[in-house]
């Protein structure tokens, strides 16, 4: 490494991880305010604004100022992600597994960026759209790991509860990831499209928030299960992880009545798709706290043998 390069701390690098969850979080929520105010043609073309500009212009109003804000959002992020790269190089010693994961949030950044240019292509089609809030949810759940990655050490992965509980933890997390797919049809049925002439899914919006429902309350009785088995093997720090899980869903899913029986308005829509993230990022936390790294054992050290033993005692 270049002497003139100072390493990077562990303390330093973690931050930056945590930096770029919350960033990616609040994407998220920017891109929510985007749809829910009809900014979603704010620029009606990509990456260009307009045919003639790639930035915002008078005519365009408020709806343009929004639209393209939220795409210099995505520079900020990027950068973060960036900045963590390179911190990552510049850390030592080099830590194994750390690369990997941030190069694949910082690729993620403009990979979801590309899909959101489809999304304004296409008149934001609703598939699209459900696409693009699927690409941040696979960015974040990148960052966490990588955030949870640089404070383990650099030993084996060792399993802290029974196979069957780790078994339950990631059927959990698959409902997890169901529950978000189907979220996005429901949002591709309701009213909020991201403009006013954008076509919806077709898709019944009772039918299909009945479903989500469903998957709903199968998802809190399965960690209401974790809960209790979490307990009954005395795995602590998974208990607590659970528990944070259920409190979670559980206002997650009361925001998500509350909005079907007042007509989604837009405030709660935007509070759903951050509780989104959330439900996220403690479905995650449960998952890492069945397992735990170990350091890594020292390397024997060869013996060398004494005077005494090295050469034979004479009678």
């Amino acid at each position: 490494m270049n002497r003139y390069v100072r390493p990077v701390s562990g303390t330093l690098l973690r931050r930056l991880a945590l930096t770029s969850i919350i960033a990616n979080v609040g994407i998220v929520v920017t891109g929510g305010a985007v749809r829910l105010t009809a900014s979603g043609l704010g620029c009606p073309t990509w990456p260009r604004c307009t045919d003639d500009s790639y930035v915002t212009t008078p005519e365009m109003g408020v709806y343009g100022v929004i639209e393209f804000g939220n795409r210099m959002l995505t520079f900020a992020v990027g950068l973060i992600a960036l900045a963590t790269v390179l911190a990552v190089l510049a850390h030592r010693p080099r830590r194994p597994g750390l690369l990997a994961l941030s190069v694949a949030v910082f690729l993620g950044i403009p990979a979801q960026a590309v899909i959101g240019g489809i999304t304004v292509l296409t008149n934001l089609n609703p598939w699209v759209v459900g696409l693009h809030f699927l690409a941040s949810m696979a960015v974040i759940a990148a960052a966490y790991a990588l955030w949870r990655r640089i404070a383990e050490p650099d030993g084996p992965t060792v399993a802290v509860v029974p196979a069957p509980l780790r078994a339950l933890a990631r059927v959990t997390t698959g409902v997890v990831v169901a529950v978000l797919v189907v979220g996005t049809w429901v949002t591709g049925s309701g009213p909020h499209a991201g403009d006013h002439g954008a076509a919806r899914n077709g898709l019944d919006p009772e039918t299909i928030s009945q479903v989500h429902a469903d998957g709903v309350f199968l998802l809190i009785g399965l960690s209401v299960a974790l809960i209790f088995a979490f307990r009954a093997v005395g795995a602590q720090r998974a208990f607590r992880a659970a528990i944070v899980l259920v409190a979670v869903e559980l206002g997650q899913g009361l925001i998500g009545f509350v909005q079907y029986f007042t007509h989604v308005p837009a405030f709660l829509v935007g509070t759903h798709m951050l509780g989104s993230c959330l439900v996220l990022l403690a479905t995650l936390s449960v998952q890492w706290s069945t397992r735990e790294r170990r350091p890594v054992a020292p390397t024997p050290r060869t013996a060398t043998p004494t005077d005494a033993e090295a050469v034979p005692a004479t009678a």
